[in-house]
């Protein structure tokens, strides 16, 4: 799947199966609010999807998922399952990439590279949330092997850089030193190329005392952490699925206002 956003228009440039876009809808603030399809219901042993997102000077993007990304049971024989993600955000440029979570079911080997690229003045609010497994279905990190790479950077350096795997068998998840009780990983990641260094901690600040609100012994804990440059993350861990939507939404919002200077707009589920 490769995606083409300029102002005020979308471009399907690929569009191979199991992924389809259908069309963009324009929104009161100027962005164009596009949504990905899973036409399969989620994601194979042996499958290997490519997304790349391009976002061109000035234009604005919001990018969401129709469901969740659902990680299906290994294949005795098949190679594990892929996805790489690819996205360049142009010259004063904004691209918001809010995904529904990821759910990796009992036995699934799966892998995921992210790398993002930040023009001059471009701006990004991503976030990701991975789940333990399919909880109605008694799974809780029942999954055997699941890697999660990412790159962000700009044209002079590494904004963030992350590279972990999770072996639930090998390594147990629900330990102190890990997830401590948790089962939802979430992170909400802000950028943008060229703003002041003195934003940044103001920002983190603000993201932090709605953290320590949000955050309740047992149930969920939030923190935000500033980057050495362009940027701050919001982090959190969570023993149920319930807080994190609201809270997600508050953080995203709050950063959205300060970045941008205007409100952010929730993606729509319309298909």
């Amino acid at each position: 799947m490769s995606l083409r956003f300029e102002p005020g228009q979308l471009r399907v440039e690929r569009q191979d199966p199991p992924w389809k876009v259908v069309r963009a809808f324009p929104q009161e603030n100027g962005s164009l609010l596009t949504h990905l399809h899973n036409v399969s219901g989620g994601i194979l042993a042996g499958d290997r999807l490519a997304l790349r997102i391009e976002v061109a000077a000035g234009a604005r993007a919001q990018v969401t998922t129709t469901g969740a990304t659902r990680l299906y049971r290994h294949r005795p024989g098949s190679a594990d399952s892929q996805q790489v993600i690819e996205i360049d955000v142009g010259e004063d440029a904004l691209l918001e990439y809010l995904p529904d979570p990821i759910i990796p079911y009992a036995g699934s080997r799966h892998s995921q590279r992210t790398e993002i690229r930040l023009a001059r003045g471009a701006a990004l609010f991503w976030w990701e949330v991975l789940a333990p497994g399919r909880r109605a279905s008694g799974e809780h990190f029942a999954f055997d092997h699941l890697r999660i790479a990412t790159r962000i950077a700009n044209a002079e350096r590494e904004v963030l850089r992350e590279n972990f795997a999770l072996n639930p068998r090998l390594k147990p998840l629900a330990v102190a030193a890990r997830m401590h009780g948790h089962g939802w990983l979430t992170s909400l990641n802000i950028c943008q190329e060229g703003r002041e260094a003195s934003f940044w901690p103001g920002l983190e600040d603000r993201l932090n005392e709605a953290a320590r609100e949000r955050s309740q012994a047992g149930e969920a804990v939030w923190g935000a952490s500033a980057f050495v440059s362009d940027g701050v993350a919001v982090r959190g861990l969570s023993s149920s699925a319930l807080p994190i939507h609201a809270a997600l939404t508050d953080f995203w919002r709050m950063a959205r206002r300060a970045v941008t200077g205007s409100e952010g707009i929730p993606p729509r589920k319309l298909y």
